[in-house]
């Protein structure tokens, strides 16, 4: 056993641990059915007993035994069913914290780890594998308990029954144990292929049934076919080896089990034959032997599932035990803010070895509408993560009224930027819910307002049921510009001091557009906003035009001071008006 599955062993059971109450009642519950079912067969052999010859059966004394191994049944039974609803209740809570905790720190993780892992993959890992986890542990529980202390218990009444052939029942049973580590240990391996496997097909199949659209209108079927068929087979490959290895436990158990089985019958029989055990107890006797050697077949199966279940949980912590985003260092609150930011020699980039951005320096006054604009890749998007603190600076600070973002917190910063961005984001949901995330204790007239404001109000009152029509998270059957509209309406609900706007009107209408603009304009008036554009007819009212390339400033002023300089702005700004 590996330190990695040692160390997830010891998290499982610290999880576990937490029910220890529950565990006790469990073991207890187990321990008293199988006392019960061990038992039975001794009241068998002594009811087999009072048969003594043709003529000579003393039905009284078998009519007392069968009372007593009745009563003995019914009691096992109830036993066993406490015991089984105790373990499912242990395996559950035990999946319910663990799902609690990883999405708890999905919540937590660093924008970096969301973008550098595919959404599929991490949903895979907090559903799949630990639907996984919970089917080992549960059956982990269930035999696991009643198997070593039916060994345990099973051993204690062969031994008060006869001794020396319980000797030979010990002496053959590493032959079982052998068996099972031998091939418990080829499974490990073969389980943790196909627990990742499985989550890169989730992860494919999520993005693509995702981005169905985009796959037909580039004629993509065929490669995705392709690129699916492999990682099916490698699944099916995978899976069929660790099924295959895994089922090899339970016959190859079984068959040293019968060994077991036969020896212990042929000596049983030459000790019944020599007058030191009757009939009865080597009927006893054979009936513990089976009970002692079957636990051994489901240990075994337990085991093999245990195996998966391992390499799951292990995917699980993985997750739940990546480092968070960097805590906030202070707990003061950004209060009564009006919006001036400073960035000051800030240098930073995605990955250590390419630069992007690189000593920026940038003041904004209160008020000012700030446009950032230039080609693919400048860093316009970079920028306003920064902003937000989505990511933190490698260099340098930014401040907002003087106060270093990274010693105020997220939660403070945030809830003082409005943003609309160029991809939409909605919830399952009313569009009231969805128009009041940010602002919940809103007024149905505010609401309104701002859904007017937006030239949201006309389309929702289209709807079959208005505000309180039922939307998913892709929007269902609005428009990419309807749905625009919805999130501009979130932000004009909320009005906070300072605002982002990344193409926000990309998906709208021309005509629709202009209002909008003319809303923003009236919107903005008084608040700090960066706009970042492509379409530079929509920036010309800005106050500063920032123009970045390579992750540099290279020019900054208004739209006319811009044109009249004859740089790269305004050949960009031209270029729009080419033919």
């Amino acid at each position: 056993m590996d330190n990695q599955t040692k160390s997830t062993i010891k998290k499982v059971l610290a999880y576990i641990g937490v029910h220890r109450f529950q565990l006790a009642a469990s073991i207890l519950f187990a321990g008293a059915s199988v006392a019960l079912t061990l038992w039975i067969p001794l009241l068998i052999g002594r009811a087999i007993d009072c048969i003594i010859d043709a003529g000579k059966v003393d039905f009284r004394l078998i009519r007392f035994y069968l009372i007593k191994i009745a009563i003995a049944a019914l009691a096992t039974a109830l036993l066993q069913w406490l015991m089984n609803t105790v373990n499912n209740k242990i395996t559950f809570e035990v999946v319910r914290d663990i799902r609690d905790e990883a999405f708890q720190k999905i919540e937590k993780l660093p924008l970096g780890y969301i973008d550098s892992h595919s959404y599929g993959e991490t949903v895979s890992r907090v559903i799949a594998d630990v639907d996984s986890f919970a089917d080992g542990l549960l059956m982990g529980f269930t035999n696991l308990f009643t198997g070593v202390v039916t060994i345990l218990g099973t051993l204690v009444f062969m031994l008060m029954l006869h001794p020396g052939i319980t000797a030979v029942v010990v002496v053959m049973t590493p032959i079982s144990l052998f068996v099972a580590k031998f091939i418990s240990t080829h499974t490990h391996d073969m389980f943790k292929l196909q627990s990742e496997t499985r989550g890169q097909q989730t992860a494919f199949i999520d993005e693509m049934v995702n981005n169905q659209k985009v796959v037909q209108a580039f004629c993509h079927e065929d490669e995705n076919m392709t690129e699916f068929d492999e990682v099916n087979e490698r699944l099916s490959k995978y899976s069929l080896r660790a099924t295959f290895f895994s089922s090899l436990t339970n016959p190859g158990t079984r068959f040293v089990n019968n060994i077991v089985y036969a020896a212990v019958a042929l000596v049983g029989a030459f000790a019944a034959i020599n007058g030191s055990i009757t009939a009865g107890i080597l009927s006893s006797f054979l009936s513990y032997v089976n009970q002692y050697t079957k636990p051994f077949n489901e240990i075994s199966g337990v085991i093999t599932e245990l195996q998966n279940a391992l390499t799951c949980a292990g995917r699980i912590f993985e997750l739940i035990e990546t480092p968070a985003q960097v805590s906030d260092e202070g707990n003061a609150e950004l209060t009564k803010v009006r919006g001036k930011v400073a960035l000051r020699d800030v240098s930073f980039s995605y990955v250590p070895d390419v630069s992007l951005i690189e000593h920026l320096n940038l003041n904004v006054t209160h008020g000012k509408r700030v446009a950032i604009v230039g080609p693919t890749g400048c860093g316009k998007t970079t920028l306003i993560n920064l902003l937000m603190r989505f990511y933190d600076v490698n260099d340098g600070s930014i401040s907002v009224d003087g106060s270093d973002i990274r010693e105020v917190t997220r939660h403070s910063l945030r809830k003082n930027y409005g943003m609309v961005l160029q991809e939409t984001w909605l919830k399952n949901g009313t569009v009231r819910e969805n128009i009041c995330m940010g602002k919940p204790d809103a007024t149905e007239e505010q609401m309104i307002a701002a859904a007017k404001a937006s030239h949201a109000h006309s389309f929702i009152k289209r709807l079959p049921q208005g505000y309180d029509t039922v939307i998913n998270d892709d929007g269902g059957s609005l428009s990419q510009g309807q749905k625009q509209l919805l999130c501009i309406a979130r932000v004009m609900l909320c009005l906070p001091p300072m605002l982002i706007l990344d193409e926000a009107t990309s998906s709208i209408d021309t005509r629709t557009e202009l209002k909008i603009q003319d809303a923003f304009a009236r919107m903005m008036k008084g608040r700090t906003s960066f706009i970042v554009a492509h379409r530079l007819s929509t920036i010309r009212d800005a106050d500063v035009i920032l123009v970045m390339k390579d992750g540099h400033i290279i020019e900054q002023g208004n739209h006319s001071a811009l044109l009249q300089k004859g740089g790269f702005y305004s050949k960009l700004y031209y270029s729009q008006f080419e033919g």
